[in-house]
């Protein structure tokens, strides 16, 4: 399922949150390169993980991530960067993993809760290299749903570039 966000064809908002595993505060960066930026509700739970690994794998399987190797992947959770970091570790996530510990990404993004209001929602913004946000998918329980979507937001560039 594909979210109707008031975001959708805006200017993505800029976040600066710690970093895991470097422990520095990055940037997403906006206007530069294509971005997928997912929010999922907390590191090593089955579903999570699952969606973290599938970015990961994505990266070196999916032909067409593959001819996009400049799209950047970014996950964000609440977890505290300690938890984080092991997760990354563990799943070897080659990509950052950023701490929202306060919330605040999650509200300027607008992600809502999932399950009743009983979890943080899992939502997937995808970000072309103009900033703009192209879309968002917030499918909870298939997440294979968001590696798709970003595929469909890959390939819609590569044919409006004329690849």
């Amino acid at each position: 399922m594909v979210k109707d966000s008031h975001l959708i064809g805006k200017q993505a908002p800029s976040l600066e949150l710690p970093n895991i595993p470097k422990g520095d505060l990055y940037k997403l960066p906006i206007g530069e390169k294509p971005i997928a930026l997912f929010f999922f509700p907390a590191a090593n739970t089955p579903g999570c993980t699952k969606e973290a690994c599938s970015f990961r794998d994505a990266q070196t399987q999916n032909i067409v991530f593959k001819r996009n190797s400049n799209l950047v992947v970014v996950g964000i959770s609440s977890d505290a960067t300690t938890k984080q970091s092991s997760f990354a570790d563990q799943y070897n996530l080659p990509y950052p993993i950023l701490s929202d510990s306060d919330g605040s990404a999650r509200k300027t993004y607008g992600v809502g809760k999932a399950f009743l209001g009983m979890t943080p929602g899992r939502e997937t913004f995808f970000i072309d290299d103009k900033g703009i946000i192209r879309g968002v998918c917030d499918k909870a329980l298939d997440v294979n749903q968001h590696i798709k979507f970003v595929e469909k937001h890959l390939l819609a560039l590569e044919t409006e570039k004329g690849n």
